[in-house]
């Protein structure tokens, strides 16, 4: 696994660049989570403001007061905060670039979303962003925006268009990964500052982990952003 990086920090925030693999708190495995990491590192009590699946990587951002973790977390729900992510995904999406609406089911026994193209009962409506920035052989590489933040929301909703993310066996993969990661990365944040209320833009750098996030990285340096 590879290690935390601090990709920000002040008075109010703490951002992290969380490893693909780690629990974003502690859980009944036990293993060591961001959390306990971020604690220690600022000797002081936080509070999660966002979270990541275990098997995604990238931006987490953890408040130093309970003002600023409310402050956050309300833009968060009110969908004020833009997200990115990067997706390694098998087959091409039916469009170079689009928007997905989906109505999504959650079954707690199995812990997995369906994604539906009919809006439901108890349904939770989702949207998402994507675009195509480049492809190989076997994969697509995807630039992901969130429009709403709903549990397994971009997992779910790419593979319902016949696209799941490399290594995500859960939502349609072939195989896993052998780190067990999926091929998904949260990005980019930008977000009200909850002190200062000057735009906050973060950014976690992509792993190096392997051949296809370098190609990842690649693709970004060379086409539009």
């Amino acid at each position: 696994m590879s290690e935390v990086q601090v990709c920000y920090e002040d008075d109010a925030l703490l951002a992290l660049n969380k490893p693909a693999g780690m629990p974003a708190q502690p859980d009944p495995t036990g293993d060591p989570s961001l959390l306990d990491w971020a604690q220690a590192y600022a000797v002081q009590p936080l509070h999660l403001v966002n979270r990541l699946d275990r098997p995604v990587s990238g931006l987490m951002l953890l408040a130093k007061t309970s003002r600023a973790m409310i402050q956050v977390q309300q833009q968060f729900r009110d969908s004020r905060v833009h997200k990115e992510y990067l997706a390694v995904v098998t087959g091409l999406p039916p469009e170079p670039q689009g928007e997905l609406t989906h109505f999504l089911v959650q079954n707690p026994r199995t812990h997995r979303v369906q994604a539906y193209a009919e809006e439901r009962p108890r349904a939770m409506r989702a949207v998402l962003c994507y675009r195509l920035i480049g492809q190989g052989d076997r994969y697509a590489f995807l630039l992901v925006q969130p429009l709403t933040g709903r549990h397994h929301q971009i997992r779910a909703q790419l593979a319902a268009i016949g696209c799941p993310i490399k290594g995500d066996v859960r939502y349609g993969a072939r195989r896993a990964n052998t780190d067990r990661s999926i091929h998904l990365h949260a990005w980019r944040l930008a977000l009200e500052h909850p002190t200062t209320g000057r735009t906050l833009c973060l950014e976690a750098s992509w792993p190096q982990t392997d051949a296809l996030w370098k190609a990842v990285g690649q693709a970004l340096q060379t086409g539009p952003c």
